[in-house]
């Protein structure tokens, strides 16, 4: 009998993130024509070499939370879960995709296959730079998204389903514009780095 590597993923949580440096905003329904404001939060740990857990919540009601597993592959981690940019790629795309979905369905638009291909690249220097003393660095490079979808609809229908999507699209709308953004560290307790841009 060969061993059987388990590999995990997620799973549904038992309770939602409990972050200590925040309090997660309660969800509030929007009122048309108002936009509906909402958060995701994620309280996650490392548990040893490259191995991470993470509870994470979207804070609309119905949403469970989930607990999900983050590792890298060997030598530097065990391979036992997805890494993190695969998380980072598969929620763009995914992200897209509930949106095409949506908007579809709503707009009564016939769609006979749709799928998605996404190839986004990266850069470091992690395995070089690190062993030679020098700090790490890293970068998106860019994203590219094929949406292939087959339809009796006409062509303009098709593309304003697209341009619908991409504007609905929140992932997609971090790609494209700048975003606030802050980082906080707390070394033993105390703050240490506040900074934001």
């Amino acid at each position: 009998m060969t061993e059987t590597r388990r590999y995990h993923v997620g799973t549904r949580a038992d309770a939602p993130p409990a972050p200590t440096q925040y309090t997660p905003s309660p969800f509030k329904k929007g009122r048309p024509p108002e936009p509906l404001h909402f958060e995701v939060n994620l309280v996650a740990e490392a548990t040893g070499r490259q191995k991470k857990t993470g509870t994470v919540q979207v804070n609309i009601p119905g949403f469970s939370p989930l607990r999900l597993y983050c590792d890298e592959q060997t030598p530097v981690g065990d391979d036992t879960a997805p890494p993190p940019l695969a998380y980072f790629c598969a929620g763009i795309g995914f992200c897209l995709m509930t949106h095409l979905t949506d908007i579809y369905t709503a707009r009564k638009i016939e769609i006979t296959s749709l799928r998605l291909e996404q190839r986004v690249r990266f850069k470091t220097n992690l395995s070089t730079m690190r062993d030679m003393g020098h700090t790490t660095e890293g970068e998106t490079e860019m994203v590219e998204t094929h949406v292939l979808i087959d339809s009796p609809e006409p062509q303009e229908r098709i593309q304003e389903l697209l341009d619908e999507a991409e504007g609905a699209c929140m992932a997609h709308f971090a790609l494209r514009n700048p975003i606030p953004w802050s980082t906080r560290l707390i070394h033993n307790g105390v703050e240490t780095i506040n900074r934001e841009g």
